[in-house]
């Protein structure tokens, strides 16, 4: 825990002041909208009284997070390496995925509603297009520039398959894979809570809007500090699993 403490102590210190700037502009000066920024008194107060229901929330955002990501980074990796090994799959492919992946998932949210059966899976659908492009796109990407020599060395050595896909393609093309999985992972999360607001009747994203509609702000807050401790958990989380799974690179 200290030597974590002494890694981030940079960024320690970017909170400590950044809640002495919002103390000194609410309680203190009052400089700030009490309505809009409550002081942290009351907002730490709130948070503690409504953990009972953020945790209920939690578990709520997370029956439709886990899901659709998952399928995402299922189909996204998978078809990724197909796309991104076979050159004239990836050559009539890749203009399509460069033509759709930027339209912002939100613009989807109307034929979801319309053509998927309950909000629940239209909430998904939404999760899942947002972080299946990222996803996708690192694949292919992280494949398609593997040089060419490692695979002339495999085959020399006769590694064909599935046993050339695990011993060469995927660590060659692994540090973008995880790189397009985590753009994936942030975009899953602002996802769901657009999802959540527009579709949901409970879960974290809801939370905020419901209490946002009756102004209430202190938890409105509250749930946003919430969400963004949880957020962090599950970053750094990730961020420990893809330097494992990176171990071999020298810059770490």
């Amino acid at each position: 825990m200290l030597k974590g403490l002494k890694k981030h102590k940079g960024t320690l210190l970017i909170i400590v002041l950044m809640v002495l700037v919002y103390e000194i502009t609410t309680d203190i000066f009052n400089i700030l909208d009490p309505l809009l920024f409550p002081g942290l008194k009351i907002i730490i107060s709130t948070l503690i009284a409504s953990l009972p229901e953020l945790f209920k929330g939690l578990l709520s955002s997370l029956n439709l997070l886990i899901p659709s990501f998952t399928l995402s980074l299922v189909l996204g990796v998978s078809l990724g390496l197909v796309v991104g090994w076979y050159k004239p799959i990836r050559t009539n492919v890749t203009p399509i995925i460069y033509g759709l992946s930027p339209i912002p998932p939100t613009l989807y949210i109307p034929y979801a509603i319309m053509l998927l059966p309950t909000f629940w899976h239209s909430s998904a659908f939404i999760i899942f297009i947002g972080s299946f492009w990222p996803i996708i796109n690192g694949t292919i990407h992280g494949v398609s520039i593997i040089e060419q020599k490692y695979i002339d060395n495999a085959r020399t050595l006769e590694i064909r398959g599935v046993k050339l896909l695990f011993k060469i393609i995927l660590p060659a093309a692994l540090l973008t894979i995880l790189g397009g999985i985590g753009t994936g992972l942030n975009f899953s999360f602002i996802l769901l809570t657009i999802a959540e607001m527009f579709a949901a009747r409970s879960g974290l994203g809801y939370f905020i809007q419901y209490y946002a509609d009756f102004s209430e702000y202190n938890k409105v807050l509250a749930g946003l500090l919430f969400m963004s401790f949880f957020i962090i958990i599950v970053m750094t989380i990730f961020s420990k699993i893809q330097k494992r799974m990176l171990h071999w690179r020298t810059n770490k």
